[in-house]
């Protein structure tokens, strides 16, 4: 696994170090989730919020989700990227348990299995880029418990669930 080594040569395990950042072009958020999900007893819940996804993290996510590690997937994403994210709904609904859309530019990861709550706060969205990124790592649980309640905040009583857009937009083109 050649991202692993390339994590392990930005990141420390998590017991060693509850909080952590980095400043590079060698690590995909996709990466550092993987990375953290092998440091994690049990199964796990993702939640995360970003403006736009792509069919390659998602399909990062399927896998993730058939090594049975997952139980629950939560995805946020913005209005703006609605046409795109329509595109991909097909591969999200096999993929993702609930999707939401909002007013939102955040991308948050939040793990939680019964052991370990790490919460990853990243410039990048939930795509592939060869672009500087940073991010924050931490399994620090005062910054866990903060985002997990707004997260459940914004998706409660200020998103949209995506299924019901797209509902709207199938009835809609069937018949125009």
């Amino acid at each position: 696994m050649a991202a692993s080594r390339t994590v392990d040569s930005v990141l420390r395990p998590l017991k060693e170090l509850p909080l952590q950042a980095y400043l590079s072009d060698q690590l995909q958020v996709a990466d550092v989730v993987e990375w953290c999900l092998a440091q994690m007893e049990g199964e796990v819940t993702i939640r995360q919020t970003s403006f736009s996804i792509s069919e390659e993290f998602i399909r990062r996510l399927y896998h993730i989700r058939r090594s049975g590690k997952v139980k629950d997937i939560q995805l946020l994403l913005d209005h703006k990227a609605t046409n795109k994210t329509l595109r991909l709904w097909p591969f999200i609904v096999q993929t993702i348990d609930k999707c939401f859309l909002a007013d939102n530019h955040s991308k948050l990861i939040l793990l939680e299995a019964p052991e370990m709550r790490v919460a990853i706060v990243t410039s990048q969205n939930l795509t592939r880029g060869n672009r500087h990124e940073c991010a924050i790592v931490t399994t620090a649980p005062e910054v866990f418990d903060t985002l997990s309640h707004e997260f459940q905040d914004l998706m409660q009583y200020h998103s949209v669930p995506l299924s019901e857009l797209f509902k709207s937009k199938l009835c809609q083109d069937l018949f125009t």
